[in-house]
């Protein structure tokens, strides 16, 4: 009597079944993995409903605002450069520079938010990734964040000028970073997250 041999996929699945249940067997396999789990960060009444940006979070606010006006800038440069320009770079114009600042700071900062990573709440979003991401978290958009990052924005264009912060976007960056967020009273110094004023 001639048996007929089982389908090919029959035979393939048994392994594969066999494997995935070795795999929960096995210490140290998917089964020992604790369930991925987050929880929305606990924002104080400061956190909640204060106008301005609470002290803890004004280094990433800063640096959030100095990624917008660079990148605001750097769009309005890149619409000046033509292919008969000779890869020079042209510089905007005062006007030009002053109206895609003001933009910077009042567009709609959607993409912002708080979240906690390490039991430390901090504000997130493009231009703030640093170091590796945890494997799951929670970020808080919207409510309090855009206005605050909006007037944190403006601050500083009233604090430093038009011109003094385009001066510094020409030289890089960082030379922006450290105009706006560094320096002894700045945002991102030790002293500066203490003895502040509010924004």
């Amino acid at each position: 009597m001639l048996t007929e041999p089982a389908p090919l996929t029959m035979r393939l699945s048994l392994p594969l079944i066999l494997l995935l249940l070795g795999v929960w067997a096995i210490p140290g396999g998917f089964g020992d993995r604790a369930p991925l789990t987050a929880t929305a960060p606990q924002l104080d009444d400061e956190e909640k409903y204060s106008a301005h940006m609470p002290a803890h979070l004004r280094c990433d606010a800063c640096r959030a605002v100095v990624y917008q006006m660079w990148q605001h800038l750097a769009k309005a440069e890149a619409k000046l450069h033509t292919p008969d320009s000779g890869g020079r770079r042209r510089e905007l114009s005062e006007s030009v520079y002053t109206d895609v600042l003001d933009q910077s700071c009042t567009h709609t900062w959607q993409g912002y938010g708080v979240r906690e990573v390490n039991q430390v709440k901090r504000l997130t979003g493009p231009g703030l990734s640093k170091g590796p991401e945890p494997s799951i978290s929670v970020m808080i958009t919207g409510g309090p964040w855009p206005t605050r990052l909006s007037r944190t924005c403006l601050h500083y264009l009233g604090e430093f000028g038009e011109d003094q912060i385009y001066e510094a976007h020409q030289q890089g960056r960082g030379a922006l970073e450290t105009l706006l967020c560094g320096g002894p009273q700045g945002a991102c110094s030790e002293e500066g997250t203490v003895t502040r004023t509010e924004l």
